[in-house]
């Protein structure tokens, strides 16, 4: 019994070690603080195909915290981590509930992340579902949130999330569905957007479960209307909207009207290419940089609004 126990302990001791080594070694996140910065990551495709993906001003639908409407960042936030202008990175409470969830049904299924820590996970780290990755990404969120303002992690946050097949960031998104710019959408569609964050391959896929998106996404706009980031006439507008999705029913027409291609084993066979998204449209100078989505002022409890960006 007693070598039981110390094998345990050597098993242990010798894992603490590995993590806290794994750990020193992680890439230093300062660097994120400058807006110039520019890195490239690995993003995959639907059929699990990884692809190289331009993190900052490089990527052509990088789009600044100034011109990202504060519906769009007040719709994650209140959908994806309400308590994120209080958390230090991390949100203790939920990390036990999901660890006790996990424990319930042996698995590792609920992650409990915050947004900086999913902005970490995105920017660092593999996918992999791990006690390893889940401490790194852990470790990394409370660096960023040492260095970094909320207003610059929120930035980076949605100009890295997956919205569709290989459609990364809001910049994407926005004009991929909508053809516009981040800048132009309206409260439904930044909801619309927002509500597909859970899911966007196949629970929340516009494609296929349409009805569940826009369900979803009414309950965003609700979160809204709460909060007090929308007045009661602009929230009853935006659910008087449907959301005009023209643009990816085009796609798929463009698809299915394409008869398929039948040549003879030797011959070269191509593929009809996506349709051309339009040209980007000209986005307007931003009145605010690096700042926290500010709601209406005639509702109170904003969340830590004096402390958004003094980290």
């Amino acid at each position: 019994m007693k070598k039981i126990l110390l094998y345990i302990s050597l098993a242990i001791s010798a894992y603490l070690i590995y993590v806290v080594i794994s750990l020193a070694l992680l890439p230093p996140v300062s660097a994120l603080a400058d807006k110039k910065f520019n890195t490239t990551i690995q993003v995959k495709d639907w059929q699990g195909e990884f692809h190289p993906f331009v993190v900052g001003p490089k990527n052509r639908y990088w789009t600044p915290s100034g011109r990202i409407p504060a519906e769009m960042k007040w719709a994650v936030i209140l959908a994806e981590d309400a308590n994120f202008y209080k958390h230090e990175g991390f949100d203790v409470k939920a990390i036990k509930n999901a660890i006790k969830y996990d424990l319930e049904k042996r698995s590792l299924k609920r992650g409990a992340s915050t947004i900086t820590q999913q902005t970490a996970k995105n920017l660092f780290l593999s996918r992999e579902k791990t006690i390893t990755r889940k401490v790194k990404e852990i470790y990394l969120a409370y660096r960023m949130e040492q260095e970094l303002t909320k207003g610059r992690i929120i930035e980076f946050y949605l100009n890295v999330v997956e919205l569709g097949p290989m459609v990364y960031g809001i910049g994407h998104g926005a004009r991929y569905y909508f053809g516009k710019s981040p800048s132009e959408l309206t409260p439904r569609e930044c909801a619309f957007l927002a509500a597909m964050l859970p899911g966007p391959r196949l629970a929340y896929n516009p494609y296929k479960n349409l009805g569940k998106v826009l369900k979803r996404s009414d309950m965003i706009l609700r979160l809204l209307r709460q909060r007090g980031v929308l007045a009661e006439g602009e929230y009853q507008a935006a659910l008087a909207q449907s959301p005009n999705v023209g643009r990816m029913q085009q796609k798929v027409d463009a698809v299915i009207s394409v008869p398929p291609t039948f040549a003879a084993p030797s011959s070269a066979r191509q593929e009809p290419s996506e349709m051309p998204l339009e040209d980007d449209q000209e986005m307007k100078e931003p009145t605010e940089q690096d700042e926290a989505p500010q709601p209406s002022e005639a509702v109170p409890n904003n969340p830590n609004e004096s402390q958004t960006d003094n980290k």
